[in-house]
């Protein structure tokens, strides 16, 4: 198979996992996040003056919390693939009102790609 091809099925992976994430969001269900991140991901950014870090349980109960975000659109800025490793830049507007950049970094494990950790800004 040659590297392009290898290359575009990769980025596809990854727009996949990104997909589920972003469907999560949507739903207002963490469970339907899950499958983007490694179990042992985490998550960080502030929420007004105070940081939101930790495991990447916080997410998801925050987005259970939320509610379903119906509205939301979400549009993948840039992705950077380098072989076992990646990072994307994630653009979504109307999360229930708010507005987010969320910088993921990915990694391949056991042949599938996983979110390692979400840093994020909220937009005032």
């Amino acid at each position: 198979m040659s590297h392009a091809i290898n290359h575009l099925r990769e980025y596809d992976a990854i727009v996949k996992v990104v997909q589920h994430y972003i469907d999560g969001a949507k739903s207002g269900k963490g469970d339907d996040m899950k499958p983007a991140f490694h179990k042992d991901a985490t998550v960080f950014g502030y929420v007004g003056d105070d940081l939101f870090a930790g495991p990447i349980q916080q997410l998801f109960d925050w987005n259970e919390n939320n509610g379903a975000a119906t509205t939301l659109q979400a549009r993948i800025a840039s992705i950077d693939l380098n072989e076992t490793a990646a990072t994307v830049r994630l653009e979504l507007d109307d999360w229930t009102g708010l507005r987010f950049t969320d910088l993921f970094t990915l990694l391949k494990v056991k042949g599938e790609w996983k979110i390692m950790n979400k840093v994020f800004h909220l937009h005032p």
